[in-house]
């Protein structure tokens, strides 16, 4: 595969010199502008690579199947409920050191966030760990060509803000909502402490980051030369459906959420701006409902 060019590296935007002021800035986000022509790059950019080699490309059968078996080892693996039964069998096993190290782990004060750290490390290792090994070993890229790499998030950064801030006055006329505060944040000892709300927050966002990266820049990048700007949509099918048992608004919105930030991958060539949405939102979120209820952290260890 050859070296990326300028363009590549930077992303399917215009750059910041093209842009003069906040009006040209919101221009590009003209759905013509931001979506029609993206697609339309990325599709001339797929026919280019196609009409360069005549040799199969396995890289979409590779990433969607290897993410197909991802997604069932989250499924059946990855959550609570499995770490209890793990634990359970560990506990009526033979072993005095295994059944100790259960009842200590049951006994801490640090159980729940057991349950997260647990829920956190098997998205990372299926979204970004496996995905990772297949594209060092198996495409032999850098992964900074899939969605990695910085040099375009920063003229995208002002997307964020606008993504952001709209979403921030929602979030706090939201926060008014008792449904709100008592779903948020999900580890409901968060503000025990602020190593709790810290340790919390940082195993939301790792999770939040290997999501990104394996929808907006493992699966994109790996089907793009063969679907062109298809390979959005293909991604945002499974990426709506990790949303099912979530309310129907959240599962809905999950179908233009993806199908704007897998457009914005493209533009950008980076996952940054979709992670630093994500992540902003969430804590974000957390945080006022922390304020709202008057929980928010006195201490900096549990008692």
């Amino acid at each position: 595969m050859s070296e990326p060019t300028e363009d590549e590296l930077r992303g399917l935007g215009e750059g910041p010199e093209r842009a003069h002021g906040v009006m040209d800035l919101l221009r590009q986000l003209h759905p013509a502008r931001f979506f029609l022509d993206t697609w339309r790059q990325v599709d001339e950019r797929a026919i280019s690579e196609r009409a360069k080699s005549t040799a199969y490309d396995f890289r979409p059968f590779a990433a969607l199947a290897v993410g197909a078996v991802s997604l069932i080892a989250i499924e059946y693996l990855g959550s609570s409920k499995h770490l209890f039964s793990i634990l359970n069998r560990l506990a009526e096993s033979d072993n005095a050191a295994l059944t100790n190290l259960v009842i200590a782990m049951e006994d801490s004060r640090f159980y729940r966030l057991f349950q997260f750290i647990w829920w956190s490390a098997w998205r990372v290792l299926c979204y970004f760990v496996v995905p990772s090994l297949l594209i060092r070993t198996g495409f032999r890229a850098r992964l900074r060509d899939y969605g990695l790499g910085l040099r375009g998030a920063g003229p995208h950064l002002w997307i964020w803000g606008i993504c952001y801030l709209p979403m921030l006055a929602v979030i706090i006329i939201a926060s008014s909502r008792g449904d709100f505060i008592r779903y948020y944040p999900f580890y409901e000892q968060a503000q025990r402490s602020w190593f709790d709300l810290a340790i919390w927050e940082l195993l939301y966002a790792a999770q939040f980051f290997a999501l990104e990266f394996f929808f907006r820049g493992f699966w994109l990048n790996a089907c793009k030369s063969a679907m062109g700007s298809q390979a959005i949509f293909a991604m945002v099918v499974p990426y709506c459906m990790i949303h099912f048992g979530k309310p129907w608004p959240e599962t809905a919105g999950a179908i233009f959420a993806g199908v704007f930030l897998g457009t914005l991958a493209f533009r950008s060539g980076s996952i940054w701006i979709g992670f630093l949405i994500h992540e902003s939102v969430a804590l974000s979120m957390d945080v006022i409902a922390l304020y709202q209820t008057g929980s928010i952290p006195t201490v900096w260890w549990p008692n």
